[in-house]
């Protein structure tokens, strides 16, 4: 590994962060959603703009990990928020490209995993982005395909796909692969096991082509594969301290947060009203999330898949600070990441404001906050 790279970036990686933005532009942007005068997402009339702000642009990943920009998106919460500063949004297939759209300025706000958010701003020197909420926990498993593999030791000698080199799910893999006292070249994914990495979109139709035996994935692609006649080996929430880690939170432009903190505020009190609306109707906000995710994608998920995948799930507040810290040991310990400095990549100040605001418990950053 050379001694200059500061994040668990691969030339894979550094590939998809390096597409131009133009070429971004036309898979990932502007997916905003055609609207009718009654719809949720209209601003409502006579309504005050924020600190005079004419819009806030949004990003978030069309995945039920991404839960609370759905359903708040969906319900029109946010732009409830919001008042007369209309929402806009983007959607996005993988992390770089979203953390190339918010230092671009593409973006101001995102919804995103934890190993894009801490590669973003170890790449920039920690003046990029800014940790600024919590949004879900959970919703990873090992799926294989039960004539192959039926207990965890068969996993060595198999095929097993995770969704990028050196994402969250790659991540947690390597390192559960460590655990097992097996060695894999973390770069190639050759070793006791062949690690394959394979876009969530593509890793159903391997499984079913028999190219892999089985993934480390989040849901719903997990949920998918089990309705292909996959199994569940085991759910990565059991390897964590009371079942919880980050799958997402949400991060903001440094210079947006400095510049429109008020927006910022008003974004994270629609994100507290989502998620305390989704976990009191968790029904209609599944219906809500799966109704986005067909405006979206243009196909909503079958209730086989939905259904599993969404009860895997948990929508928190909390941004889990301290097991964000912990994915970036376990990318050290892999080797595609050298030892982060991490202080700062936390400002729950604003957060912390909305839930006390709410009458809710507010939240830590685990050491890892502004000073």
């Amino acid at each position: 590994m050379p001694a200059n790279r500061s994040s668990w970036v691969s030339r894979g990686i550094a590939a998809a962060v390096a597409l131009p933005l133009l070429a971004l532009a036309a898979c990932s942007y502007g997916s905003e959603k055609k609207t009718d005068s009654s719809s949720k997402e209209n601003v409502a009339a006579g309504a005050a703009k924020i600190d005079g702000l004419d819009t806030v642009k949004i990003g978030y990943f069309g995945n039920l990990t991404h839960a609370t920009a759905l359903v708040g998106r969906q319900e029109g919460l946010f732009q409830k928020a919001l008042g007369g500063t209309k929402a806009e949004y983007a959607t996005f297939n993988a992390g770089p490209s979203e953390i190339e759209a918010l230092n671009s300025g593409s973006i101001d706000i995102g919804w995103i995993g934890p190993s894009p958010s801490i590669n973003g701003y170890t790449k920039s020197q920690g003046k990029s982005l800014r940790i600024i909420g919590g949004s879900a926990s959970g919703g990873v498993k090992l799926v294989v395909n039960p004539k192959k593999i039926t207990s965890l030791k068969d996993v060595k000698g198999k095929k097993i796909a995770t969704p990028q080199l050196g994402n969250t799910q790659d991540v947690a893999f390597l390192n559960w692969i460590a655990d097992q006292g097996w060695k894999v070249d973390a770069q190639s994914g050759k070793g006791d096991v062949s690690v394959v990495r394979t876009d969530n979109k593509i890793t159903p139709d391997a499984y079913k082509s028999g190219s892999i035996d089985g993934a480390w994935v989040p849901e719903p692609t997990a949920s998918k594969l089990v309705a292909e006649g996959g199994k569940v080996l085991l759910d990565e929430s059991t390897l964590w301290p009371d079942k919880k880690f980050v799958i997402t939170n949400i991060i903001v432009s440094q210079k947006f947060l400095k510049e429109h903190p008020k927006v910022v505020e008003a974004v994270l009190k629609g994100s507290v009203e989502t998620n305390k609306w989704i976990n009191a109707n968790p029904d209609q906000a599944k219906a809500a999330a799966n109704a986005q995710l067909k405006v979206d994608s243009g196909k909503e998920l079958p209730a086989s898949v939905l259904d599993p995948a969404w009860n895997s799930i948990q929508i928190t507040d909390d941004p889990l600070a301290a097991t964000l810290n912990t994915e970036a040991e376990h990318a050290v310990k892999a080797g595609l990441l050298e030892k982060p400095d991490l202080s700062g990549i936390y400002d729950l100040t604003l957060l912390n404001k909305v839930l006390a605001a709410a009458g809710e418990s507010t939240v830590d950053d685990a050491g890892l906050g502004v000073k």
